[in-house]
């Protein structure tokens, strides 16, 4: 099976801002963006991935997108994270009515495209399935069958949400690149240690990086 990915941005001037310890202002905005880069990059280069559908409004971030591949959705709602998730699904749909479509975080910047085929592989043996991040309370991927709605539950303690919205959890091991997003000064340490991108690696460089 072949996926379409959402993956949802917000305006760059907006983001990370619990990167604060790490990053201050004048850093966090291209240090997301970064981090979207070399997600994108590695999506795009999975087996399992078709094409990659990026919801967002920054103008800034839509054309360095773009120019690795991305399709730019406009995030029209602009009522947050799960609107701009089903959003974008609809409108992946509104060109392929059957798409398999699977919403994946934006800040992955460890994320390795073969890692992400076999999550996604693994997902397409049911109706709806996600996969948790790192820190077993969240959420990294969503994936909805041809035939499903995507029904994103992002958010606070959004693992137990998907559970319970009828959603499969992929018990999958030796995927922590898919798992791994990055909120936190500790999570960008781990990203780190796994190997990330060359925008995250680039962007990184000087940062002061708790327990490092």
């Amino acid at each position: 099976m072949q996926w379409t990915l959402v993956i949802p941005l917000k305006p760059l001037a907006r983001a990370k801002s619990r990167l604060s310890d790490t990053a201050g202002d004048g850093v966090r905005p291209g240090l997301a963006l970064a981090f979207a880069q070399d997600t994108v990059s590695a999506a795009l280069a999975s087996p399992a991935v078709s094409d990659v559908a990026v919801v967002t409004d920054d103008a800034l971030a839509g054309r360095e997108l773009a120019a690795l591949g991305a399709r730019i959705v406009p995030d029209t709602p602009a009522s947050g994270l799960n609107a701009a998730l089903a959003h974008g699904a609809a409108a992946v749909r509104q060109m392929r009515h059957r798409a398999a479509v699977a919403a994946l975080n934006a800040d992955l910047p460890a994320l390795r495209p073969l890692e992400l085929s076999r999550v996604l592989d693994a997902a397409a043996e049911f109706p709806r399935a996600f996969l948790a991040d790192a820190a077993a309370l969240g959420t990294t991927l969503l994936a909805a069958a041809p035939d499903q709605e995507l029904r994103p539950a992002f958010g606070t303690d959004s693992r137990s949400r998907h559970r319970t919205s009828g959603a499969t959890e992929l018990a999958l091991t030796e995927v922590d690149s898919v798992r791994q997003d990055v909120d936190t000064g500790e999570d960008l340490r781990a990203a780190l240690a796994l190997g990330v991108g060359r925008h995250t690696a680039a962007a990184s460089v000087g940062l002061l990086i708790p327990g490092s």
